[in-house]
C-alpha cells in the first residue's frame, strides 16, 4: 500500500508500488512480456502496418518487441528492407537503445535503478543480493526463464531510492527484504 513516501506490506493487497495507483491504472506503467517464438510471417505483418509512418523505425521495433518481447537477429533484413535502410543502420538503432532486447526474456523483468541516487542508498547491495537470490546476472535470465534482471539507469523514483521496475511497476525503498518478498511472491503465482 502506499502511504505518501514509503513502501510498507499490508496482508490483503501485499507489496505496491511506490507510486499511487492512478498511475497504475491509466496505464503509464503498463509492460507486457510476450511468450510468443519469433515468426517471420508476424513479424511482417507488424512490419506492413507501421512502414508507412514518418521515421517508421522506431515504432516498428517497438512493436517487434511488444509482439515477441525481443528483436530476432531476423528483423533486421525484414525492417531494412522494408524501410529501405541498409542492415548496418537497422542494426545500429537496435544495438544503440538499451531497451532493446536480443533474445527471449524470462516471464518477468526485474529493472534495478543503478543510478547516483540509487547508489548513494546502496543498490549495489541489492543488486548482489539479488543476484545470488536468482542465481544470474544483471544482464542475464535465470535458468528456469522466470526472471530476467535488467540494470536501468533512473527510474524517476530517487526520493524513494533504491527502486526497482519489476514487470512494469516501480516499487522504492527496495530492501533485500523487499526485493526477496517481491521475487518470492512472482514464483508462488506462477
Amino acid at each position: 500500500m502506499f502511504d505518501g513516501c514509503t513502501l510498507r506490506a499490508d496482508a490483503s493487497e501485499g507489496w505496491r508500488g511506490a507510486l499511487p495507483d492512478f498511475f497504475e491504472n491509466e496505464g503509464l506503467f503498463a509492460m507486457s512480456v510476450a511468450a510468443q517464438t519469433w515468426d517471420s510471417d508476424r513479424a511482417l505483418t507488424r512490419i506492413r502496418e507501421l512502414e508507412h509512418l514518418p521515421g517508421a523505425l522506431l515504432p516498428i521495433l517497438h512493436a517487434l518487441q511488444e509482439e515477441f518481447g525481443y528483436i530476432d537477429k531476423a528483423a533486421v533484413p525484414l525492417v531494412a528492407d522494408a524501410l529501405n535502410l541498409s542492415h548496418a543502420e537497422v542494426h545500429g538503432v537496435i544495438s544503440f537503445y538499451h531497451d532493446f532486447r536480443h533474445s527471449p526474456p524470462g516471464r518477468h523483468i526485474l529493472r534495478i535503478c543503478r543510478a547516483e541516487a540509487c547508489q548513494s542508498m546502496g543498490c549495489e547491495k541489492l543488486v548482489d543480493h539479488v543476484e545470488k537470490k536468482l542465481g544470474a546476472r544483471v544482464g542475464e535470465t535465470t535458468p528456469d526463464r522466470s526472471f530476467t534482471i535488467e540494470p536501468v539507469y533512473c527510474l524517476g523514483n530517487c526520493a524513494l531510492s533504491p527502486s526497482v521496475m519489476l514487470d512494469g511497476k516501480p516499487y522504492g525503498r527496495v530492501s533485500a527484504e523487499v526485493a526477496d518478498f517481491l521475487i518470492d511472491d512472482l514464483r508462488r503465482r506462477q
